[in-house]
C-alpha cells in the first residue's frame, strides 16, 4: 500500500527547530525538532586528551548516542555499558566523525570535547538530526570556553548537518519520517559540510537494487536539504540564544 506524504512536498523538509541552551549545566546544548523527532544534544569541553594524543599538541572529539526507553513504542530497552547496541555504536561513530571533520584539531590544542545525543522522541532521522544539532551545540560550547580554546569557535573550519533521503513508491523523498522509512525500496543518509564536501553516504537498497539515476536523485535531494539546514543552524546561532 502507498505511503502518502500528507503536506509536504517530495523535496520538503520537515518542520526543523533549535532550542539552544536546552541543558543549562552543559557548556552548549541544544534541543533540536525535526518533525516527530525529538533530540537532546550536548557538548562538553575539558583540558586534556586520551593517554595515546598526549604531548601531540592536538585535540580530540567523541561522541556517545542513545534512545531513552520510552523515544519509541513499544518501550526500548535502555543501553548499559557493554549492552550497548550495534546501532547505537554505529551512529555515535557516524556523529564523531561528522564533526570531527569540520575541526582544526590543532587549533583546539589538547582539548577533549565530548558530544551527547540522547533521542527523546524518534520519527525517522535520529542520526541526521543529532549530527545537525550537535553542530549548533558545538559552536556554543566552543564560544563559552575560551578560557580552555583561546580560538574558540574559530576552531570550526566548516559547519556540518546530515539528512535522509529514500526512494518510498518509486519516487525520491526528502527527509524520511519513520513511516516512510519503513516502507522505502532504498534508504540513504548523506553527510555534508558547508563548503559542499561529502563526510559520509550511507545507502541501502532493501530490496532489489537501484540504478545510477536513482542515486543522482537522491544526492540532488541531500543536497538542497542539508543547504536548508546550514541556513536555519545560521539563524540560530545569530539569535540570542542562551
Amino acid at each position: 500500500m502507498p505511503t502518502p506524504r500528507i503536506n509536504r512536498a517530495l523535496d520538503q523538509l520537515r518542520d526543523v527547530t533549535f532550542e539552544r541552551g536546552y541543558v543549562r549545566s552543559a557548556t552548549g546544548s541544544v534541543l533540536i525538532r525535526a518533525g516527530g523527532t525529538a533530540v537532546i544534544c550536548t557538548a562538553s569541553i575539558a583540558p586534556g586528551v586520551p593517554d595515546w594524543m598526549t604531548g601531540k599538541g592536538r585535540g580530540w572529539l567523541t561522541a556517545e548516542y542513545a534512545m531513552l526507553p520510552t523515544s519509541t513504542t513499544p518501550r526500548k530497552k535502555r543501553d548499559r555499558g557493554p549492552s550497548l547496541d550495534g546501532r547505537s555504536t554505529e551512529i555515535q561513530r557516524l556523529i564523531g566523525r561528522s564533526l570531527r571533520a569540520v575541526i582544526d584539531f590543532k587549533a583546539l590544542g589538547e582539548a577533549t570535547i565530548v558530544i551527547d545525543c540522547d533521542v527523546l522522541e524518534a520519527d525517522g532521522g535520529t542520526r541526521t538530526a543529532s549530527i545537525t544539532g550537535a553542530y549548533v551545540a558545538l559552536f556554543d560550547a566552543l564560544r563559552a570556553s575560551e578560557k580552555i580554546i583561546p580560538c574558540g569557535a574559530l576552531a570550526l573550519t566548516s559547519q556540518v548537518a546530515a539528512i535522509s533521503v529514500g526512494i518510498v513508491d518509486d519516487e525520491p523523498r526528502l527527509d524520511l519520517d519513520y513511516a516512510e522509512d519503513s516502507t522505502a525500496h532504498v534508504d540513504m543518509n548523506i553527510v555534508m559540510t558547508g563548503t559542499g564536501g561529502f563526510v559520509e553516504v550511507q545507502g541501502t537498497a532493501e530490496r532489489g537494487t537501484f540504478e545510477s539515476l536513482a542515486l543522482e536523485s537522491m544526492l540532488a535531494l541531500g543536497r538542497k536539504g542539508i543547504q536548508e539546514l546550514l541556513s536555519l543552524q545560521n539563524l540560530s546561532l545569530a539569535s540570542s540564544g542562551r
